[in-house]
């Protein structure tokens, strides 16, 4: 409750993120059949680059600033969704952006500031609609969605010690509840020891046909510093271990920094 995302937007685990996101929802509009879309930690939907929370910490100039400044090809489909220099879109305004008239999406929030702005900014939207709410407790009562189809989000900020174990049970509860949906996880890499045991919780709960995707700008050696983040993914469309490390590698020759242990890749974590 008190992680405030306003410090960290833009910056290169939100370009990572956001960028997978951009290809997930594009491999679901593939078909015809209608989808929807569960944010489980939503946050406000969009961020002011020039206000004081931004520029007190000046991620967003390492990451999404850099990206827009050199706009590789095989970013282009995300790069189009920022509007300018100034402000940066969170995951409900990129998933609104890419909802066909027949989708929908569900944004949950429990920060009531947080919630509060989200509301307005989705106050006339038809197709998303926003709640104050758990979203942990969200994927029980909104899964499976009436459409049968669609991509759960899980991203929450990692405050308490425990939540990679709340995000492991968190993924076999959406695979329970809705077997054939996509569900993607973003988590942090500080070191190795808790992703480890992440992945052995998935293997362990018998979760199947679960990649991941992972970006380092240095080698996860100092428990105190965001040297990655990952995104795991449950049922992941066709082509994604072909087509996202193109999208990896050029986020890494945008946003590296040439650091040892310097990578970005796609790997099984448990198969189909």
């Amino acid at each position: 409750m008190n992680y405030r995302h306003a410090y960290h937007a833009g910056n290169f685990a939100d370009c990572f993120k956001h960028a997978i996101l951009v290809w997930l929802m594009q491999a679901l509009a593939r078909k015809e059949k209608p989808f929807c879309v569960l944010d489980t930690h939503a946050g406000t939907g969009a961020y002011d680059l020039r206000g004081e929370a931004a520029q007190r910490t000046g991620e967003a100039r390492r990451g999404i600033l850099r990206l827009l400044d050199r706009a590789p090809p095989p970013l282009k489909d995300y790069l189009a969704l920022v509007p300018n220099r100034d402000s940066y879109p969170g995951s409900p305004s990129i998933i609104r952006a890419l909802l066909r008239p027949g989708d929908r999406a569900i944004a949950c929030e429990l920060h009531p500031d947080d919630f509060s702005e989200l509301r307005r900014r989705f106050l006339r939207e038809k197709h998303v609609s926003v709640h104050l709410r758990d979203g942990y407790e969200a994927i029980g009562a909104f899964l499976p969605p009436a459409e049968r189809r669609g991509l759960t989000l899980i991203d929450p900020p990692y405050e308490d010690a425990d939540e990679f174990f709340r995000v492991s049970a968190a993924l076999r509860l959406a695979k329970t509840r809705f077997s054939g949906g996509v569900v993607a996880a973003w988590y942090p890499i500080k070191h190795l020891a808790p992703v480890r045991a992440f992945f052995e919780d998935l293997r362990a709960f018998g979760l199947r046909d679960v990649v991941t995707a992972e970006f380092l700008l240095r080698e996860p050696l100092d428990a105190a510093r965001l040297n990655g983040c990952g995104m795991v993914v449950i049922n992941p469309p066709f082509l994604f271990e072909q087509e996202i490390p193109e999208m990896l590698a050029a986020l890494l020759e945008v946003l590296g920094d040439r650091e040892a242990g310097e990578s970005a890749g796609v790997r099984r974590v448990a198969d189909e």
